[in-house]
């Protein structure tokens, strides 16, 4: 008779959740996955995969068929009058629906044989599990990836550090795509972001510091964007959420790990949270199998170590327009500096973009 119920129990039942469960399986364990929702669960996001986001998705063989979004060919930053762009080079990014995603990793969890229980709340932890509903469910490893406000970290009494929170807004608007790439337009304290969606679907994302500012209030700093945007029909209510640098001293404790949001984030500006959770999923398991939580820790730091660089640069621009107009400038006037620094966000490093993030990296060391 088995000692367990199950060998690793997953709270949150979201794309982290939902990755690292079938990554887990992927390894021979026995896998359960709770969450108070049912698929497909939507949330503000920008939707935009990066390649190496789409790496570790083929990695847990997680089949996206083409009709489901439009391929994502690289980055344009726009501020003002000046406008900078860089392909990803060998690889492709996507831009999908949060729930077209949510149901692919739903499906492929599924089939992989995790055993998925839906509408099921987690009520609390116990010494060997948790409680789903009012039973308890003993495990050899709990895996919190119930988000950024994760009940599971508050419940094991994980410490937390936490930078002052940015606000999401996300809509979709019934137009044809006027790029292949996403599109990042500056503006005052706030950045809009264009996800080319299908043949006649646009996201549109708003990232700022002001809760009370909507996406339609935002438009009016880009007239360029609001015109095309002005007769196109709204595909979807606006959804809003919180973003925010956040970083755990650590990220196990006991039988526990935590993953994706709850774990530990970044901020929206760089687009990576689900290239992370993908990445932490891949990790853990892999330190499962080893029966070792402890060459988690280490992965989850090296993956964290590079997109929060890259936040903390990008947040620099945000807060200083001066600064942020030179390096646009800059990016202008050599071309490759920016095609260096998309290839760094996206796993590559160049000397050129190392001695560019310098300071924004020391910065980053310095608070946390």
């Amino acid at each position: 008779m088995a000692r367990f119920d199950t060998d690793v129990l997953v709270i949150g039942g979201g794309p982290a959740g939902l990755a690292a469960a079938i990554a887990a399986r992927q390894h021979g364990f026995r896998v359960m996955l709770a969450d108070p929702a049912h698929p497909p669960i939507d949330k503000a996001c920008g939707e935009g995969l990066m390649p190496d986001a789409m790496s570790a998705l083929a990695a847990l063989r997680v089949p996206i068929s083409a009709e489901k979004g439009l391929p994502l060919r690289g980055i344009r930053f726009l501020d003002g009058e000046i406008s900078v762009d860089a392909r990803f080079g060998p690889g492709l990014g996507l831009a999908i629906r949060r729930t077209e995603l949510h149901q692919a990793l739903a499906e492929r969890a599924a089939q992989a044989g995790v055993e998925l229980r839906w509408d099921t709340p987690v009520m609390g932890l116990t010494p060997d599990g948790a409680l789903l509903g009012d039973i308890g469910v003993s495990c050899r490893w709990l895996v919190g990836a119930d988000g950024g406000t994760s009940r599971v970290r508050k419940w094991a009494g994980f410490k937390v550090w936490e930078r002052r929170a940015r606000y999401g807004f996300r809509r979709h608007y019934k137009t044809a795509p006027w790029t292949d790439m996403v599109e990042v337009h500056w503006g005052p304290g706030l950045q809009i972001y264009v996800a080319p969606l299908g043949p006649r679907e646009v996201g549109i994302a708003l990232l700022c510091r002001d809760p009370g500012l909507r996406i339609d209030d935002a438009l009016q700093f880009f007239p360029g964007l609001a015109a095309r945007l002005a007769d196109a029909p709204h595909l979807s209510l606006e959804r809003g959420g919180i973003t925010a640098m956040r970083k755990l001293p650590s990220v196990t404790q006991g039988h526990i790990a935590l993953l994706g949001d709850a774990s530990g984030a970044v901020d929206a500006i760089t687009g990576q949270g689900m290239c992370l959770a993908f990445q932490q999923a891949l990790a853990l398991a892999n330190s499962l199998a080893a029966d070792n939580l402890e060459a988690y820790e280490i992965a989850h730091r090296r993956i964290l170590r590079r997109p929060r660089s890259m936040a903390n640069f990008l947040l620099l621009l945000d807060q200083h327009p001066r600064a942020r107009a030179e390096v646009m400038r800059r990016f202008e006037r050599h071309p490759g500096l920016f095609a260096a620094l998309l290839a760094y966000h996206v796993g590559a490093v160049s000397r050129a973009v190392q001695r560019l993030l310098g300071p924004a990296a020391r910065k980053s060391a310095a608070i946390y």
